[in-house]
């Protein structure tokens, strides 16, 4: 359905390298570089920058590449729709989600794997960036992120969960016996938060910035993270020694409860809401496994309506 050599420059791009493309394509290095010669000379142009190793890929070369992934994506679409006829829906829904989602995606993977039992799916944590990215590429076929953080018309998305965030502290630390805490407390305690390249810690930093908090205090205050971390699993870590606090969604904690010794307090002032949602590419046709976990995405937020 696609010639394979096409294949084989999809996983050079993705790669970067032409021993692990290889290994990818289960062939060897010299098969998979006579194919992408074989393809430059059909094409008549250069694809790939000329060095001892790969050194990236020419324009033209990345116009191929992005011909390519758009037809191996269809050409995959069409095996889908072949195999739903006979069997229902097979192969792999593949989903990328921010790392204060984790969590919740079960409530969207396990309604979608009981009604197609016959697919599998992969869940990464990754990066909201990282996520459109690979979007981009085909790599994934949907993503949870920020409702926010999607403007590129590229894409389309459904709000799905809406929450809060709360301050994780020691119970017998500065806000023992608090029900709330303002932002600006928040930050004159030692913070320990998400890495700056994640969505949710810009989000925080936003907050912090719009309640004249400013960076550069001394041992992590103010709302400078003393500690940075790209794991919720580490950040309640830290958080249990007693020596940090830190700033997550609330939908973390219904999960995987509060470390000993841990409370989780009420942020105000301001009081805000994030959404959190279902991204995929805004693409026509779109594939049955997308079309699939959309329609899960889309139960999800008729029932958070009707809470």
């Amino acid at each position: 359905m696609i010639a394979r050599k096409y294949l084989y420059l999809v996983a050079l791009a993705r790669e970067k390298h032409f021993g692990r493309a290889a290994a990818a394509c289960h062939v060897s290095p010299s098969t998979l570089s006579a194919a992408i010669r074989d393809l430059e000379s059909e094409l008549g142009v250069a694809i790939v920058e000329r060095g001892q190793q790969f050194a990236g890929l020419t324009p033209e070369g990345q116009r191929v590449v992005d011909y390519a992934q758009r037809v191996a994506a269809s050409a995959e679409g069409l095996k889908q729709e072949l195999a739903q006829l006979r069997q229902g829906l097979t192969g792999r829904l593949r989903l990328g989600a921010i790392p204060t989602a984790l969590t919740v995606v079960a409530s969207l993977t396990a309604p979608f794997a009981r009604r197609h039992p016959l697919a599998t799916a992969e869940v990464l944590s990754l990066s909201t960036d990282e996520i459109l990215d690979r979007l981009r590429r085909f790599e994934l076929d949907a993503g949870i992120v920020y409702v926010e953080s999607v403007t590129d018309p590229l894409f389309s998305v459904i709000p799905v969960w809406r929450e809060r965030h709360v301050l994780l502290t020691s119970a017998e630390g500065a806000f023992a016996g608090r029900d709330a805490v303002s932002w600006r407390e928040a930050a004159t305690v030692p913070l320990c938060l998400l890495t700056p390249d994640m969505q949710n810690r810009k989000t925080i930093d936003a907050v912090f910035a719009k309640v004249g908090v400013t960076e550069g205090n001394p041992r992590g205050t103010g709302g400078t993270a003393s500690l940075e971390t790209n794991s919720i699993l580490s950040i309640l870590a830290h958080v249990g020694s007693g020596h940090w606090s830190s700033i997550v969604p609330r939908s973390v904690l219904e999960q995987v409860g509060l470390p000993a010794g841990v409370v989780a307090i009420n942020l105000v002032e301001p009081a805000l809401d994030w959404a959190t949602g279902l991204v995929t590419l805004a693409r026509e046709p779109r594939p049955p496994m997308v079309v699939a976990v959309i329609a899960e995405a889309e139960n999800l937020t008729a029932f958070e309506k009707t809470e």
